[in-house]
């Protein structure tokens, strides 16, 4: 049902995470955390731009403004939640997360079909659980949805955005939980429970059946699910920190997948030279179309 993964361009991150296709851009953006940098890749041209950013940053969403206005975006960074004005490379903070926790950092962010981000929070030396999930409410307020976290990932939307998916990455564990239109989860349970010679779920993405897309930390690929949990198929990519997949292009049946190398032995690096690189393939089932954030 799906292409041969193909590299899409070199980036080298050391930690590639967040792909978002930005449908006004006609480009898929993305972050390097822990080289503290913005990415933007334009399939058509096969151009990357980077920018640099103050704080290591979990990952951006385009933000919803008038058609000719220029394009600006949202970026979860360390401290918290700042405007990206990719036109100046200025960040202007909107909102702090977690003072109180300053070994916190922000890590995954999706937004909902609604125009709401949800995003969650990491302890950086990813130890303590002391990372949350969070929603984006009325006048920057950040919502707290559930606690007990080490790394938080792959905020993810069926369909018809009932059911949301949460990634508790360090228990190899994907959460399911009831949405209702107020924003409001409930009935936690447990999607997917990873083994653990298939590496550490990461980041999700979900296509137009309501499958779920896992990428595969320590995996070397991405597997693909069906609504009720069952594993449907896997896609191999050539490195083993595969990080987040997004769909993407003009009918949303590309696949951008961002991968690492950041705890990788130099054995390990000179063996997966193409780790940290952003990668392509096509499939037969399209994902679902990327949204704005409303502030």
């Amino acid at each position: 049902m799906s292409s041969e993964v193909a590299l899409a361009c070199k980036v080298g991150a050391e930690l590639g995470e967040g792909p978002v296709w930005v449908e006004r851009d006609a480009a898929v953006w993305f972050v390097d955390i822990k080289g503290r940098q913005i990415h933007r890749f334009d399939p058509l041209s096969g151009q990357r731009q980077h920018w640099d950013a103050p704080e290591q940053p979990g990952f951006v969403v385009p933000l919803r403004s008038r058609p000719e206005s220029q394009l600006r975006l949202l970026a979860g960074l360390k401290t918290g939640l700042h405007e990206f004005d990719p036109g100046t490379g200025e960040f202007t903070l909107f909102t702090t997360v977690e003072p109180h926790l300053p070994d916190n950092r922000l890590n995954d962010g999706a937004v909902c079909s609604d125009g709401t981000l949800w995003f969650g929070s990491m302890d950086d030396l990813e130890t303590r659980p002391s990372g949350s999930l969070y929603r984006l409410g009325a006048r920057g307020r950040c919502i707290p949805l559930d606690s007990g976290y080490v790394v938080t990932n792959g905020p993810a939307f069926s369909p018809n955005a009932r059911t949301f998916y949460h990634t508790d990455s360090a228990q190899r564990r994907v959460y399911a939980f009831d949405r209702d239109e107020s924003g409001a989860l409930s009935h936690r349970r447990v999607f997917t429970e990873i083994e653990k010679e298939g590496g550490f779920p990461d980041g999700t993405a979900v296509d137009a059946q309501g499958c779920l897309w896992i990428a595969m930390w320590g995996g070397w690929g991405v597997r693909r699910y069906s609504p009720s949990g069952e594993l449907l198929s896997r896609i191999r990519v050539p490195c083993a920190n595969v990080t987040k997949v997004a769909f993407g292009g003009p009918h949303y049946s590309s696949v951008f997948v961002t991968t690492a190398w950041t705890g990788l032995s130099p054995s390990q690096r000179a063996e997966q030279p193409l780790a940290g690189d952003l990668f392509r393939f096509e499939t037969d089932v399209p994902g679902l179309p990327s949204t704005e954030l409303r502030l």
